[in-house]
Order: C-alpha cells, then structure tokens, then sequence
C-alpha cells in the first residue's frame, strides 16, 4: 500500500493559525521574550514555513497587530446600532468593546502593552485603530449635542448652543477613549468582571458628565480660577 496523502491546508487558513498562535505568545511572554521556535511548535509548523510564510519577527508581530486591531475596530462597530440615542450607542460600544477584549486578552495585552513599548512603527499601527475609534466616539458626543438641543427645542425649554467646541470634543473622546482602555485592561486581570458592568462603570463615571456639558450645563472651577490658567 502506499502512503497515505493528507490535504494540504490553503495558505490563508495556515497563516492564520500561525498568527493565532503568535498573538497567543506574544501577549502571554512578551515581544522580547517570544521565539519563534515557540511560535511555529504552538501552531504545529516548522520554523522555517514561519519565515517562509511571514519574513520575520518583526513583520510577524505587525501583522498580529493589524489583524488584532482590525477586528477590535469591526467588533465595536458591529456592535452599535444606528438610529438610537447617543448615549445607548456608547453604551453598546462600550459593551462590545469589553466583550471583544475580554473574550481575546492576549490580542489586547498586544495592542495595549506590547506594541506600545517596541516602538515604531508597532506604536504607529495601534495609533491608527485608536484614531479610528476616537473619530467614532467624537462623533457620538456630537449627536448627543445635537439630540439635546432638539430635545430642548421640542419641550419650548431655554436652547443652548448645540455645538460644542470641536478642541473640547476631541479631548473629551481622547479622555473617554483611554479609560476605556484603561478599564479594559483592569477587567481582564479582575476576576468576574463582565463587559456589562465594566461598561456601566465607565457609562456612570463618563456619561453623567457628558450629559450636563451637552445639556449646557458644564462644571466651572472656583470663582476666580481660569481653566486655561
């Protein structure tokens, strides 16, 4: 009888259990840390089909990073429904955002810490996706504006200016857009944290606020203080 033949696995599908698996040791032992000797026995290939494959280290974390990254983006995305109030579409991509990092730590242990602290231009692809979901955030603030003044409007109540300024925007999408990052990374080493209720605590600790500021009602320092000062 002659050899059993086995089928040969399409490039795409052993591409993406390589990538699996350095994701899964890269978040785990580090950038530094990671071989690819540990790497290539994780996804059941050799070392040299790693490199034949991806090139490199260095082009194999990138490339985790741009899968990691991309799916994050999609996965809040996804996640909100158009149509609704402004606050119900942040709390839903808050929520899918929680549950996508939850459900993969070792991606955000790579997005969050690794490709942060090795440089470019590892830094400069996970500055892409954080633009990417702060224009999104930006833009969410700006509805709520705008829906509070035409809630305003309808009730014949006083009318505020709608339009926030846009340096205080993006600020505040920057500063709600870290916490989460934050709070992402806090919820993973915590036990029994759910994506729910690491949402609902960044929704009470950010969206209070945000509602008084979009309702025209935004906190001023003491009397005799400058903001800018």
């Amino acid at each position: 009888m002659g050899a059993v033949k086995t089928k040969r696995m399409p490039r795409a599908v052993r591409e993406q259990q390589m990538l699996d698996a350095a994701v899964r040791i890269f978040g785990r032992r580090g950038y530094m840390a990671a071989s690819m000797d540990e790497i290539a026995e994780l996804a059941g290939v050799s070392k040299p089909l790693v490199y034949l494959y991806l090139n490199s280290k260095e082009d194999l974390f990138t490339a985790c990073i741009r899968r990691e990254a991309k799916a994050l983006v999609e996965a809040v995305r996804a996640g909100v429904r158009p149509g609704l109030p402004a606050d119900r579409q942040l709390w839903e991509g808050l929520g899918a955002f929680f549950a996508h990092t939850g459900r993969n730590p070792d991606a955000w242990a790579v997005l969050h810490l690794q490709a942060r602290t090795h440089g470019e231009p590892f830094a400069a692809e996970v500055t892409a996706m954080r633009e990417e979901i702060v224009a999104f955030v930006t833009q969410l603030i700006l509805a709520g504006a705008r829906e509070q003044a035409l809630g305003c409007a309808r009730a014949g109540r006083y009318p505020h200016d709608p339009d926030l300024p846009e340096r205080e925007v993006a600020g505040l999408a920057e500063a709600l857009v870290g916490a989460a990052e934050s709070l992402a990374a806090w919820a993973n080493a915590a036990p029994g944290v759910t994506a729910r209720q690491a949402a609902a605590t960044l929704m009470n600790f950010a969206w209070a606020g945000l509602g008084d500021l979009i309702a025209g009602r935004p906190w001023s320092p003491p009397e005799g203080e400058r903001v800018g000062a």
